[in-house]
């Protein structure tokens, strides 16, 4: 009887084993297809809206709580693999778990990364370093501005005034974005929370993530306040429907880059402007360097908190999930982690309109 049963679990492990191989296959050629893209967009906005509405009720993150759950879930397996008894059966449910996880993150998302890029839309003409440089020196001018209209803390350093009241002024940034540019129905919830995993997240260089089973947009609240505002922008991208990481990084530069909120305003020039320094340095580093001397005092100063909190928690962690995110984003048609020319390209694209 128990060998019937062990034969039994054989076969449909090795069924759902087919399984998930079929589904690797079938959505990768089903991505090949414009029509199935535009079906999957679609019903994002029918599973985006109906998800914002249910767990907008929850003051936390349910996202978290989901992930937590399936944490748990997969240790418990992980001890029942390791047990020969019931080795068999655990493999099989460890099987049928994945498939039904990889299903629906496809469905829900994965498939999204597939969406034509944002750069068809912009004009085609080569992206010139002098180009990047002479954007740099208006965002230097532009930051210098800005800063004088934020508030900073009993150490000098910019302070968000009001936070819930720059999530607020994203939504409102979501129905102007141009329409030749974004086609997608704006946010109808203030889905924007503070991550359960804060204290990890810091030392992972992680700043926010998206969850596509809840449509919740989740951040690190202990990061400085010069990343905030920015990081809700992208992670508010990514409730509009955009995938890729350095596109979600474009629509909240167009979130943020004409803002009455002086907050997001800020910390979105601060973001173009160190991003188009980065894209420079191995080019002209004596170009950047130069910028980061003409750094008005209140900019220094934010520059300075932001290295002492990467330098605070640098270590493993960061190293682990910079090189696992760097494989996740490479492949999921998109570039390394810590690449941010295509991002760069479309804002200077963008600015020549």
């Amino acid at each position: 009887m128990a060998d019937i049963k062990i034969q039994s679990l054989y076969k449909k492990k090795r069924f759902w084993a087919g399984i998930l191989l079929a589904q690797f296959l079938l959505f990768w050629i089903l991505s090949k297809f414009t029509f199935f893209i535009s079906l999957m967009e679609s019903f994002f906005e029918f599973q985006k809206s109906m998800h914002q509405k249910l767990f907008s009720f929850f003051p936390f993150s349910m996202g978290d709580v989901f992930y937590i759950s399936i944490c748990v879930f997969l240790l418990f397996t992980i001890v029942k693999i390791i047990n020969k008894k019931s080795r068999h059966k655990w493999i099989f449910n460890l099987l049928l778990f994945a498939n039904v996880f990889y299903f629906f993150y496809q469905i829900f998302w994965g498939v999204l990364y597939f969406q034509n890029p944002l750069n068809e839309k912009l004009p085609q003409e080569e992206v010139l370093v002098i180009e990047r440089k002479e954007l740099a020196l208006q965002y230097l001018k532009k930051c210098k501005v800005t800063r004088n209209l934020v508030s900073e803390d009993s150490n000098g350093v910019f302070q968000i005034k009001n936070l819930e009241r720059t999530k607020s002024q994203i939504l409102k940034e979501q129905e102007m974005l141009p329409t030749f540019i974004n086609d997608k129905k704006s946010t109808e919830e203030l889905l924007m929370k503070p991550s359960l995993f804060h204290g990890v997240m810091s030392y992972t260089g992680i700043l926010g993530y998206y969850n596509p089973f809840t449509a919740e947009a989740q951040y690190n609240a202990e990061l400085p306040a010069i990343y905030l505002p920015f990081t809700l922008a992208h992670e508010s991208a990514h409730q509009l429907g955009y995938a890729r990481e350095q596109e979600a990084n474009f629509m909240a530069y167009l979130l943020g880059k004409d803002a009455e909120n002086v907050d997001l305003k800020y910390s979105t020039e601060y973001y173009v402007l160190k991003s188009i320094l980065n894209s420079l340095a191995e080019e002209d580093v004596r170009f950047v360097e130069q910028i980061l001397t003409q750094y008005s005092p209140g900019m220094k100063r934010d520059r300075l908190a932001e290295k002492d909190f990467r330098e605070k928690h640098e270590g493993l962690l960061d190293f682990v999930f910079g090189y696992t995110n760097d494989l996740f984003l490479k492949g999921n048609q998109q570039e390394g982690s810590i690449t941010y020319s295509y991002f760069v390209d479309l804002v200077v694209r963008y600015e020549r309109l």
